[in-house]
């Protein structure tokens, strides 16, 4: 039986982990760009190509990152909330720690506001304003961890055009 080496007995094998770690991060960020340069078909193919590799219990930074924008390539608005749905589950089971190997300045509670943006929307699609209202709510108590920068404003002003359609007020808890 072969005993597998700790990071410290074998340093080598530790960046050869990593590396194959961000490999898969860039594969998924090479299909968003094919989704933004308009290509949702091959993108949404090879992110369901991925999602095979992955699996349903791997990496949740892995399984985060690419239910996220899975459900952006999405024609059918359940289709779309099924896999945020699964982008909610992989944040609720990923660290901080597992998180900053891939990029030390961000935190797992900044994925949130932009999380239930989204399932507030999909909600608001499929005719379900309560549960939008719920998510929306819930991204707004959420946005202290959104910096000062474009991203933060830019999901601050998603959410105050959403509360804005679903009649929730700016000062929802």
């Amino acid at each position: 039986m072969a005993v597998r080496r700790t990071s410290v007995e074998d340093p080598v094998a530790e960046q050869q982990e990593q590396a194959a770690e961000d490999a898969m991060m860039t594969r998924i960020g090479q299909a968003v760009m094919l989704h933004h340069g308009g290509d949702r078909e091959e993108a949404q193919g090879r992110f369901l190509g991925l999602w095979s590799e992955i699996g349903e219990e791997g990496d949740p930074l892995h399984r985060c990152t690419l239910a996220h924008y899975m459900a952006d390539t999405q024609e059918d608005p359940s289709d779309e909330l099924a896999w945020d749905l699964r982008a909610l589950s992989a944040a609720d089971e990923l660290t901080d720690e597992r998180l900053h190997e891939h990029h030390d300045s961000i935190a797992v509670r900044g994925f949130y506001p932009s999380l239930h943006l989204n399932l507030a929307a999909d909600y608001a699609k499929l005719g379900r304003p309560e549960a939008a209202r719920n998510h929306i709510r819930r991204a707004r108590g959420a946005v202290g961890a959104l910096g000062d920068d474009g991203y933060g404003d830019g999901v601050r002003a998603a959410i105050g055009r959403l509360e804005m359609r679903l009649g929730e007020g700016s000062e929802v808890e």
